[in-house]
């Protein structure tokens, strides 16, 4: 059975910052690209960033130079490093996991950024 579980998410200030963690289970960890969605209320789900199983990463503009992904293959773990929060980076942050196969999602975390 295959499992992300999300931790890490909370209210924080504005400047503030939060890391969130995502641990998977039930797949080939290694070998499956990762990556962190959100998605706010009244707004579609959006990619924040993504790492490949090659370790490449991509970041929303958005986001960029501010948050930070990585992955721990050992731990089965892939995280996010969010700094310099904003009101608007409030939303339900998912982790998702895919190969050319299948996709796969976290049940989300809430992040709350306040002003």
């Amino acid at each position: 059975q295959v499992q992300l579980v999300e931790s890490g998410g909370g209210l924080v200030q504005a400047g503030g910052s939060l890391r969130l963690s995502c641990a998977a289970s039930g797949i080939g960890f290694s070998r499956n690209h990762m990556g962190w969605y959100r998605q706010a209320p009244g707004k579609q789900r959006e990619l924040v960033a993504d790492i490949t199983s090659g370790f490449s990463t991509n970041y929303a503009d958005s986001v960029k130079g501010r948050f930070t992904i990585s992955r721990d293959n050992a731990k089965n773990t892939v995280y996010l490093q969010m700094n310099s929060l904003k009101p608007e980076d409030t939303a339900v942050y998912y982790c998702n996991a895919r190969n050319i196969y299948l996709v796969y999602w976290g049940q989300g975390t809430q992040v709350t950024v306040s002003s």
